[in-house]
C-alpha cells in the first residue's frame, strides 16, 4: 500500500491453531463459531501476521512471527504452518539485514519467535542483524519474570541474544519510531503490549497486535481468555474503537488469517466492517 513516500504491507510468517474456546473468552460457541468453524478439536486456524513500513531511509518490520527454531514442536501442538516472513520479505526485495527496525507489539512466541534464528552450532542469534528491537521495558520485565499463567507464552531465546547482541532498545510508554510512526501502549492482553500507529498524511493506519487479534474481536465483549487483564482490554478497545470511527482508521490485525485489515464505521446506531486488501 503506497502513501506517499511511505509503503506498507502485511506480510505473514504463517498461520496456526488456536483453541475456539480460549480465543473468545466468554463468548459461547454458539456464537463465534457462526463465523470461524473449529476442527474437531476445536481449533481455528489464526494468521501470524506482521507489518513492513518503508520510508526512504527506514525499513520497519513489526512483529516477527512464530519464526523456525521450533517449527516441528508447533507443529504437534499449533498444526504450525510457518516460518515464511523471511521469504515474504523477499519476495518484496529485502532481506533479514536490510531490515532497521523491529518494533514488538509483545514478547509472546507467535510474535516474538522469528526475532532469533539459530546458527549452525544451535545457538540462538538474531534474525536481523542490523535492526535495533524495540519493546516497551514493562513487556521485557514481563517477559523475564513470567507467572505460572503466563509462563508457557515466552521462549528466553526469543529475546536475550537481542540483549546479549546490544540490538535491545527498551521503551518506556509512548515513543516516535520515524516520523509518521509511533507506538502506543494498550496494556490488557500482556504487560506493555503496544500497538503501533502511522500517520501517512490521508491515511491513517492503526497495526493492533492482540488488542483486537481478529476482525472477530471487534464486539467488545469478544476478549481472549489469554489475556492477563481482560478489563484492561476492554477499556483500550472501547476508546481505540470510537478513535478509529471518528477519524476513519485502516485497523491491521495481528492474527486474522483472511480478512487482515479493513475500516470500521458506524450507520443507523451499528458498526459496519469493511474489508481492505493489503
Amino acid at each position: 500500500m503506497q502513501l506517499g513516500t511511505t509503503t506498507v504491507d502485511v506480510v505473514s510468517d504463517g498461520t496456526y491453531m488456536l483453541d475456539g474456546g480460549t480465543l473468545f473468552g466468554q463468548v459461547p460457541k454458539t456464537l463465534w463459531e457462526q463465523q470461524l468453524k473449529p476442527d474437531r478439536k476445536n481449533r481455528v486456524r489464526m494468521g501470524l501476521n506482521c507489518m513492513l513500513i518503508q520510508t526512504p531511509t527506514i525499513n520497519i518490520l513489526v512483529d516477527t512471527g512464530a519464526g523456525s527454531k521450533r517449527v516441528d514442536k508447533l507443529k504437534d501442538s499449533y498444526e504450525l504452518n510457518g516460518n515464511k516472513l523471511i521469504k515474504q520479505l523477499k519476495n518484496l526485495g529485502l532481506t533479514a539485514r536490510d531490515i532497521d527496525v523491529v518494533i514488538l507489539t509483545h514478547l509472546h512466541f507467535d510474535t516474538a519467535g522469528g526475532c532469533t534464528k539459530l546458527d549452525r552450532a544451535g545457538t540462538a542469534i538474531p534474525t536481523f542483524p542490523k535492526a535495533q528491537y524495540m519493546v516497551q521495558k514493562d513487556a521485557w520485565i514481563e517477559a523475564n519474570d513470567p507467572n505460572e499463567r503466563g509462563e508457557r507464552s515466552f521462549n528466553p531465546d526469543d529475546f536475550l541474544p537481542l540483549e546479549a547482541a546490544g540490538l535491545l532498545t527498551l521503551l518506556d510508554g509512548e515513543h516516535e519510531i520515524a516520523p509518521g510512526v509511533t507506538t502506543q501502549v494498550t496494556n490488557g492482553h500482556s504487560k506493555g503490549h503496544q500497538i503501533v500507529l502511522i500517520d501517512a498524511g490521508s491515511e491513517r493506519i492503526a497495526y493492533l497486535g492482540e488488542l483486537i487479534p481478529t476482525p472477530y474481536h471487534l464486539p467488545l465483549a469478544s476478549i481472549s481468555a489469554y489475556d492477563r487483564a481482560p478489563d484492561d482490554t476492554l477499556s483500550e478497545k472501547r476508546d481505540l474503537l470510537q478513535t478509529a470511527i471518528d477519524k476513519g482508521w485502516l485497523l491491521v490485525f495481528g492474527h486474522a488469517n483472511e480478512q487482515r485489515a479493513g475500516y470500521i464505521d458506524q450507520r443507523n446506531g451499528k458498526s459496519h466492517f469493511q474489508v481492505k486488501e493489503m
